[in-house]
């Protein structure tokens, strides 16, 4: 089988993508990779000051970019509110919903909601984002939502009687493990919703492998032990950004993508490599699961799917 590249993105010229966390990592290349084909890209990101660094960047490698900045802190509701609102306001059509920001491996805390860091991030305000976004996607053919996931899911285990960690004993890991299963399952749900309704929107998984991205710091100082061990990692194991970007590129824009599917590197145990069609955990298939976090997430954001 031949290996699905950069380079077989097809022309995205009048279509609009938005990509949250675009201003570093998985989320710079990814929005750089679409407006190199020729989308509006749309770089969601929480500070200014490094999102105006993203746009240089791009725009002293594609001379033509069309490329713009959405305030966006996926941390708190009420901006996540307003960055969907004001795009909606600034924009016709959303082709590609990329839901690429996250946060990894943070000491506990809570968001401005009340809500565990990770899983609130991660997670919630994705689901919020889209949510917000969903007559915007629904109006436009052939949209597309591709959320990304992580090897990490399979570690995980939701806990929707406790998603705050008020009842258990903390784990910066397993919260991380929590998050990302819950995307994954979100993108699946999704997208057996929209099947159901007969909507025409295809919903995505995809995740990196392991990739050399600042994710893996977390809330490690880089002086730590822990974090000259991430750093080591990065360096000899993990593949660069830009390879770790194509299954989100892949489940953007490729035309064999069906909704459900879920992509990662085809390499071993997934760490690396060119994207495929990959298993999720048995755990993230279950559809009873799935419709309970559903529920819980339209509970907790206010946000309902129209």
């Amino acid at each position: 089988m031949a290996r699905w590249q950069e380079h077989d993105i097809p022309d995205l010229s009048g279509k609009t993508a938005l990509v949250t966390g675009a201003n570093s990592g998985l989320g710079l290349e990814t929005a750089r990779a679409l407006a190199a084909h020729g989308a509006h890209v749309v770089l969601a990101c929480r500070g200014a000051d490094k999102a105006e660094q993203a746009l240089t960047r791009i725009g002293h490698q594609l001379a033509n970019a069309r490329l713009s900045f959405l305030p966006l802190d996926l941390s708190d509701l009420s901006s996540v509110r307003a960055s969907a609102s004001a795009f909606r306001a600034e924009h016709g059509r959303l082709d590609i919903l990329c839901n690429n920001a996250g946060v990894m491996a943070l000491p506990y805390g809570k968001t401005p909601d009340g809500f565990e860091m990770q899983f609130g991030i991660n997670h919630l305000g994705h689901f919020a984002l889209t949510g917000l976004l969903f007559d915007l996607l629904r109006a436009t053919p052939q949209a597309r939502v591709v959320t990304v996931s992580s090897l990490a899911h399979r570690s995980g285990k939701l806990r929707l009687d406790d998603p705050h960690w008020e009842r258990s004993r903390y784990s910066r890991s397993l919260a991380y493990g929590r998050s990302k299963l819950a995307n994954l399952m979100f993108a699946l749900e999704l997208n057996r919703r929209v099947r159901a309704a007969g909507i025409e929107l295809t919903s995505i998984a995809a995740h990196p492998g392991y990739s050399a991205t600042n994710i893996g710091f977390g809330g490690l100082g880089r002086n730590s032990l822990l974090g000259r061990l991430v750093a080591l990692g990065n360096q000899l194991l993990a593949q660069p950004a830009d390879l770790g970007a194509l299954p989100s590129l892949y489940a953007a824009t490729a035309a064999e993508v069906e909704g459900g599917d879920y992509i990662g590197p085809g390499g071993p145990i997934e760490f690396r490599g060119y994207p495929v069609k990959v298993k999720p955990a048995r755990h993230a298939l279950d559809t009873t699961e799935a419709a309970r976090l559903w529920a819980l997430s339209e509970q907790l954001t206010g946000v309902h799917f129209p």
